[in-house]
């Protein structure tokens, strides 16, 4: 009975551990894409022959048939841009490459800015039409609570972000004075990203240049500002910030805002009151709310994915510095599918990547999914 007693034990120890005698984990690695697999050549080239994708600097799954990537534009391709695997340094920074340069010669060829791509990376729409509407493509965003699902465009060179129909045949608003920086009710400078309340109520990181939140509407009607300019980026003090690079909304309606120079996630309530702080985000790039409440950051200097809770207790960590595969070199904005897909936009090596979950991934290392989006499902 006591031999009997003995070997339970360790069974129960083992199956406590993780049952790893039954499941051994395999040899190597450093779990550079951490619970998923890349998808290769995804999506494929749609700039041509001897061009690449541009600065990636938005991606919104609104499906997994559905992708819009955000780009600037198509860059010559040059020797080893892309490289074999060993060759994972960039040789050059994508980014540096847009209409915002004096320099003609730092300007990419002017097209397939917006691109609607399918869940096998074939480019199904290219809005060519809006192109001239555009200096320095920032973020993609729809609202999830908006049934006639708009697409928000956010150019902080054109200072100004573009409300279109999902078919992009109409702008339905324009919220900012194209290539007019300003900082009123009016005018925005360099703005970032886009937040929605479920009753339509949106906040807009702005952003390079200005230092503040600024809510809106659901009609776009201006209703308040705060932040101010705060420097060095060790500064602590509350609401001061420094690069106002992303924003997101909790299911309580607090406001979480990337104070990217400094280094800090900031949390507010709906109205700007101060709340709380995270430091040492070393650069939070993007801010994603899952549905399950958890806030996952992409950090363009550790090229990782950092999951909060929304005490800001870091949870979990996964990614790689890189232009292999799988690397990242500033994941500008990421979207999950409601298949768990993981898109990302890397804005300095110039492309849009897709990853799938590896078979019995944990799902705590899983990024959530965002609020549910309403209105057609392709």
């Amino acid at each position: 009975m006591r031999r009997s007693g003995a070997a339970a034990a360790v069974i129960l120890f083992l199956l406590a551990i993780g049952g790893s005698a039954q499941a051994p984990q395999p040899k190597g690695g450093g779990e550079e894409t951490g619970a998923y697999d890349i998808v290769p050549g995804w999506p494929a080239n749609y700039c041509g022959p001897g061009f690449a994708i541009g600065a990636t600097g938005g991606i919104w799954a609104e499906s997994p048939d559905r992708v819009i990537v955000f780009s600037r534009g198509c860059l010559p391709e040059i020797e080893d841009d892309r490289g074999p695997a060993e060759n994972f340094i960039p040789l050059r920074n994508a980014a540096n490459f847009d209409l915002s340069q004096t320099d003609p010669s730092r300007h990419p060829r002017w097209d397939h800015i917006v691109n609607i791509v399918d869940r096998n990376g074939r480019l199904v729409e290219s809005w060519e039409q809006h192109n001239k509407l555009f200096v320095r493509p920032h973020r993609v965003v729809i609202n999830p609570y908006d049934p006639e699902r708009h697409v928000w465009l956010i150019d902080d060179g054109a200072h100004a972000i573009y409300k279109f129909t999902r078919d992009g045949k109409t702008l339905v608003m324009q919220l900012g004075e194209f290539k007019m920086p300003g900082n009123d009710d009016r005018h925005f400078a360099r703005p970032t990203d886009i937040a929605w309340l479920p009753d339509g109520t949106f906040f807009v990181s702005d952003g390079y240049t200005n230092t503040r939140a600024v809510k809106f509407d659901k009609n776009g009607k201006f209703l308040m500002t705060w932040g101010r300019e705060g420097t060095p980026p060790n500064e602590t003090r509350p609401g001061y910030m420094n690069t106002v690079h992303a924003i997101a909304v909790d299911k309580n309606r607090r406001v979480y805002i990337s104070d990217r120079a400094n280094s800090r996630i900031q949390v507010f309530d709906e109205n700007g009151r101060f709340l709380d702080a995270w430091p040492n985000v070393r650069r939070p790039y993007a801010v994603h709310m899952s549905e399950d409440q958890h806030l996952w950051v992409s950090d363009g200097t550790t090229q990782k994915f950092l999951k909060f809770d929304l005490t800001g207790r870091l949870l979990y960590s996964w990614g790689t510095f890189g232009s292999f595969p799988g690397g990242f070199w500033g994941v500008h904005q990421f979207s999950v599918d409601r298949e768990n897909n993981l898109y990302t936009a890397d804005v300095h090596v110039g492309r849009p990547q897709k990853f799938r979950p590896k078979p019995g991934a944990n799902p705590a290392q899983i990024i959530g999914q965002g609020t549910r989006q309403a209105g057609p499902t392709r």
